[in-house]
């Protein structure tokens, strides 16, 4: 059985654009590095949710991880993770971000964000003036993180099915009333809207005058990836809540960047897992600028000339699409997908791109479908109809601690 490396480039998918020929980024980019991967292996396409589904980071990782949406708990709960805070299934979680607005005819409206540095003080001061309010029996606790951005923990017996009240909408930046899913968070929902209006009071006359919720979610009971997988190992990204996510699942969290000297020496130590995570792709996406994001593919797989494909599986792939235009945050669309390492067929895919990709024998794939796939190159996919555990979605063979022997 071999380890398995997940190399994520982050908002890699994109749409064609005609200042590159009518090419995506991954297209157009000069990735020699890649294409070799490429013609080793297998490709495909990967829809982390779902063809025409624009998910988010979180969201998207939580699928191919091998997880799903009733044991998924909410980014918030990954933020709190990923900065070393204590959570609890007691608590429902929110991420409360601190705002300027102004009053329109038609509400309050969104008009920016504190700077991380110039405005770091004032925040954390103002934050601070909003901690600790307690409506209708909840207790509503703030945690600052950075530049006004907290975790927010409600204690008390609330609900976490309630809606955002930061719109996070492309071009429209109203403050949302906070409403239940279903009735029973009918009195969370009450009480986030009358916390929000005595938040504003609280910040009456100050540049900084609102806070936000968005992310409402609270730990659920999910098999750790030992259980659900047979594998174990690190988890490097340097966003906290990809971090907190990882400590979510049993990996061990590291703050780090793409770095291949830290997968070897994870795979010398004995990890079956390694995941790493890069962001430049998807923060090149951001920009609107086709030239940045496929500069930022380039500069990228210059660092990608010693996978470790000799020894371990190794699948490069994104969680979503960053289009680097139109103005959309992330799309829909599909991102490439190649997995190489010993015993992996090559198919015929000679370069790293949407269209080359999709024609490689994997084919189009969703999130749910990664990590069997992996798990099946690397010799370790559970034999179904045979039960060894009795862990909730299995489907890796069991590791050794997870058996239990008749004595």
């Amino acid at each position: 059985m071999l380890p398995i490396v997940l190399v994520l480039l982050d908002g890699l998918g994109d749409r064609a654009h005609d200042v590159l020929g009518g090419r995506t980024a991954g297209e157009a980019a000069a990735t020699p590095n890649l294409d070799a991967l490429a013609a080793r292996g297998s490709c495909g396409l990967l829809y982390a949710v779902g063809p025409g589904r624009a998910p988010s980071s979180e969201v998207a990782h939580w699928a191919m991880l091998g997880y799903r949406p009733d044991e998924f708990p909410g980014r918030a709960v990954f933020e709190a993770l990923g900065r070393g805070q204590a959570v609890s299934d007691e608590h429902v979680f929110a991420y409360a971000a601190l705002r300027p607005a102004e009053r329109r005819e038609d509400g309050w409206w969104l008009t920016g964000r504190p700077d991380p540095q110039r405005d770091a003080e004032e925040a954390a001061e103002l934050v601070g003036r909003c901690d600790g309010i307690e409506i209708d029996g909840l207790a509503f606790s703030l945690e600052q993180v950075w530049r006004g951005e907290a975790v927010l923990r409600i204690a008390g017996g609330a609900d976490d099915r309630v809606t955002d009240t930061d719109a996070f909408f492309r071009d429209r930046h109203p403050v949302l009333r906070p409403r239940p899913l279903v009735p029973e968070a009918g009195r969370t929902a009450r009480a986030c809207e009358e916390w929000s209006r005595e938040a504003m009071r609280r910040l009456e006359g100050e540049r900084f005058n609102v806070i936000t919720l968005k992310w409402f979610g609270r730990p659920r009971r999910a098999p750790n990836f030992r259980e659900r997988h047979g594998l174990a190992g690190a988890f490097a990204a340097e966003s906290a809540f990809l971090r907190g996510l990882g400590r979510c699942v049993g990996l061990e969290p590291t703050e780090a960047k793409l770095d291949l000297g830290f997968v070897a020496e994870r795979l010398e130590a004995g990890d079956t897992f390694v995941y790493v995570h890069d962001k430049r792709v998807d923060e090149g996406g951001h920009t609107k600028d086709p030239h940045v994001k496929q500069r930022a593919i380039e500069d990228l797989d210059a660092e990608l000339a010693n996978l470790p494909s000799e020894r371990a599986i190794v699948c490069v792939t994104g969680d979503h699409a960053t289009p680097a235009s139109p103005e959309v945050i992330h799309s829909g669309d599909p991102v490439p997908l190649l997995v190489a390492g010993p015993g992996v067929r090559a198919d015929g895919v000679t370069t790293f791109g949407e269209l080359d990709c999709a024609r490689g024998v994997l084919g189009q794939l969703r999130g749910a479908d990664l990590m069997p796939v992996l798990l099946n190159a690397a010799d370790r996919p559970l034999f179904l109809g045979s039960r060894p555990t009795p862990v909730d979605g299995a489907d890796g063979y069991p590791d050794r601690e997870e058996l239990e022997a008749l004595i």
